[in-house]
């Protein structure tokens, strides 16, 4: 008798997600900045945010993961490889994975984390999948955690109404069911976009200093028209693409689930696909862009609300600073 080996797919089995409690409004911002409620939810969809006031990128990562834990079998210790999605770590080294690592009790896990801006989940998840494929790992964590209210910069309108704090995880374990997991990724990067979303010091190039703090170089710099005028382009075309290579038409598609930065990108993003806005997933109402947490947080949501069903294929779409972007398919293979 002959075995053939099944090629293994990387399937998520659990998700998580922790919301901090502080809700930063429209209204308060309205306080401290030139701004209103009209204006920023008629130009980016955002009503409110949170905001971690007590910790730190990996102390929210944790609470993300043991709020997946509770919903599984899998215990700490079984976890193979640890991927921190993240532009606000605890600091430059070690690694945010590390830090995560040892407060989960992941014992036998190694990790790292991975810098791609709000394209760095996409860019996490499809890391991990790899690693299930190629069967020398069965339990990866991807966990996207941003603490963006360390870097913003409460005095300029353009950037703080923007982004919250939050954190979510998955859980990425193989199956030889051909039928769900992850299908197809298309990612980019383009680095010439690099000047137009940006955190200037902190690292080599322009290490602390007093010049670089008076300059206020360890915020988010943003040119948001730029930014704009790409991204809405970037992720609809990307969503579309991978659609058609695919052979995907609008009815096959159960969801996108999109980067939450703007409405008006996830509303052309959706146009460009095809499908309406009931079949698109939302959450920037209530917490802004979280950068890394944004897709995992609506998929946690969306599942937890009875909304996500097993077989429902999903458009995972984001675009960040690198410029980087890109598009995951994936069919769903939770009960």
């Amino acid at each position: 008798m002959q075995f053939q080996n099944k090629k293994k797919v990387a399937t998520i089995t659990a998700v998580g997600m922790y919301v901090p409690e502080k809700i930063l409004d429209n209204k308060y911002l309205e306080s401290i900045v030139d701004t209103s409620d009209e204006w920023i939810m008629t130009r980016t969809g955002i009503r409110e945010r949170r905001i971690m006031e007590n910790g730190a990128t990996s102390d929210m990562a944790v609470k993300a993961c043991e709020d997946l834990f509770k919903t599984t079998s899998v215990k700490p210790e079984e976890i193979d490889v640890i991927i921190v999605a993240t532009v606000t770590p605890d600091m430059l080294f070690p690694a945010t994975a590390c830090l995560v690592q040892e407060k989960i009790g992941a014992t036998k896990a190694w990790g790292f984390d991975l810098s791609a801006a709000c394209s760095a989940f996409l860019f996490a998840l499809q890391t991990g999948a790899s690693l299930i494929e190629s069967g020398t790992y069965k339990k990866v964590l991807v966990i996207g955690s941003d603490k963006m209210s360390s870097i913003v910069d409460y005095t300029d309108r353009n950037t703080c109404i923007l982004f919250g704090d939050l954190a979510s995880a998955v859980l990425l374990e193989p199956t030889e069911n051909q039928n769900i997991g992850i299908k197809d990724s298309m990612l980019f990067s383009d680095g010439s976009g690099k000047d137009a979303l940006q955190m200037k010091a902190g690292g080599s190039l322009n290490p602390a200093s007093h010049e670089t703090i008076d300059k206020k170089w360890h915020y988010i710099y943003q040119d948001g028209k730029a930014v704009f005028k790409v991204a809405v382009k970037g992720m609809a075309d990307v969503s579309y693409e991978i659609m058609k290579r695919n052979n995907l038409t609008s009815d096959d598609v159960a969801y996108l689930v999109p980067h939450q930065a703007n409405l008006r990108i996830i509303d052309a993003t959706a146009e460009r696909m095809g499908i309406s806005k009931e079949k698109v997933m939302i959450n920037i109402d209530r917490y802004g862009n979280t950068t890394a947490a944004t897709i995992p947080s609506c998929l946690t949501e969306y599942y937890r609300d009875g909304k996500i069903k097993k077989g429902d294929n999903l458009i995972l779409a984001a675009f960040g600073a690198g410029y980087t972007w890109g598009a995951i398919y994936l069919t769903w293979g939770l009960d």
